[in-house]
């Protein structure tokens, strides 16, 4: 049997986590089934962007350059058709990337719900007649512009990143019969748990027997840094030598063009924990500081699925969050980490209690973690469950759109 063509397409000229999940199921598609092939912005010569480095290195693919032009995330529609032209027109324009897609007989082009990927991705398949995936790694929710939502009404399929986001497209009125989810994976290679933490415990200052929480996330409300601060006033009161490392910086995006780190270290001064907090601001040793950790914890709210809990399970390191979005497919309440509600810093303050108060519920939680990532949190794992999604959506298997489920895999 022939193999099947697919396109991927890579907008962002960074490497963000939806970057790294489409990469990796680039790298680990079956090649005895699937032709791989992935549009991406190669930038400037000589100053090449970082995601087309990053999928440059992957072996066995068709790198397809491709100029998206400007991102057009809230551009008027006449911004965005002035962006089309200018962009994509120094490489291959739409109708170009369209002939290329027809020549190489591509079945689907997958894009993420970034804005520039939707909408070409969606028009490139319109042009076509091959399959559109778009690969939701959000909720779907109001804030998705006019253009994403219309690249969702005319995509074959919505893969979410989790049953968290796919049922949210399906309550937002999409048919359930083009819905489907992969929960992400982790390549673990980059996440060794016998790695030595010591040297960031020694650029904080912080001794060996003082218990350190870690959270590394970009800094803005939805994560959950404000009431981790608030349960750091619990944690003190009961053990004062408790440490938190706050590590990244502000998502420009987010909060009103405000700096939320400032109100977090506001509050911090405030509530008397500026010996307790520390603000590293962003770091890309992050493997490190998770050997350095105790607990990793993001209170995150309504997180669609965040490979940043895989990250600190990979580490062996309990986690500490909510019963909220995603996070419960991955994070396994008594088993790979303690989870609380929305808004219960009572509770959230308790389990970090807990956890930095039993060393060996600690090492339960961080092997069984570890264990998850490797047998389900995994690449393989998520390039089979795709392979089922795909063969549905091109006639090849039965018509409803079937994923693996953590439970059933426990």
């Amino acid at each position: 049997m022939p193999r099947i063509p697919v396109l991927f397409t890579q907008s962002q000229s960074y490497f963000g986590s939806d970057s790294m999940i489409q990469s990796l199921l680039a790298t680990h598609l079956d090649r005895a089934r699937y032709e791989v092939h992935i549009a991406v912005d190669p930038g400037p010569p000589g100053a090449e962007t970082a995601a087309f480095d990053a999928i440059s290195r992957i072996p066995d693919i068709t790198i397809v350059p491709t100029n998206f032009g400007p991102t057009v995330h809230s551009q008027s529609r006449g911004a965005v058709a002035r962006s089309l032209r200018r962009g994509l027109g120094a490489t291959l324009s739409l109708p170009q990337l369209a002939w290329y897609v027809r020549r190489r007989g591509i079945r689907i082009v997958h894009g993420t719900e970034k804005p520039r990927d939707s909408l070409i991705g969606s028009s490139i398949a319109r042009l076509t007649g091959a399959k559109s995936v778009l690969h939701l790694h959000v909720k779907c929710h109001e804030y998705l512009n006019s253009r994403q939502r219309l690249a969702l009404r005319q995509a074959h399929l919505i893969l979410g990143v989790s049953q968290f986001v796919a049922g949210s497209v399906r309550a937002k009125g999409y048919p359930g019969s083009k819905v489907g989810h992969v929960v992400n994976g982790l390549d673990v290679s980059g996440w060794n748990p016998d790695s030595d933490g010591s040297r960031i415990r020694a650029e904080f200052s912080i001794e060996a027997h003082q218990p350190v929480a870690v959270i590394a996330a970009r800094i803005f409300e939805w994560k959950g840094h404000r009431e981790l601060i608030q349960a750091m006033t619990t944690v003190r009161a009961a053990i004062p030598a408790a440490r938190l490392l706050i590590v990244g910086d502000d998502d420009p995006r987010a909060h009103g063009g405000k700096s939320f780190t400032a109100e977090l270290r506001t509050l911090t001064k405030q509530l008397g924990l500026e010996d307790n907090v520390t603000f590293t601001g962003f770091r890309t040793d992050v493997a490190e500081f998770l050997a350095a950790a105790d607990v990793y914890t993001m209170p995150t709210f309504e997180e669609p699925c965040a490979v940043a809990f895989l990250e600190a399970m990979a580490m062996k390191k309990p986690v500490v969050a909510l019963r909220s979005g995603g996070t419960p497919e991955m994070v396994e309440h008594e088993k790979s980490g303690l989870l609380s509600e929305v808004g219960d810093v009572a509770t959230l303050a308790g389990n970090l209690l807990r956890l930095f108060n039993d060393q060996q519920l600690r090492t339960a939680f961080g092997e069984y973690g570890r264990s998850r990532v490797l047998g389900y949190y995994n690449p393989q794992r998520m390039c089979a469950d795709l392979d089922r999604i795909y063969s549905r959506l091109l006639g090849r298997a039965p018509a409803t759109i079937q994923s693996s489920s953590p439970a059933a895999s426990a």
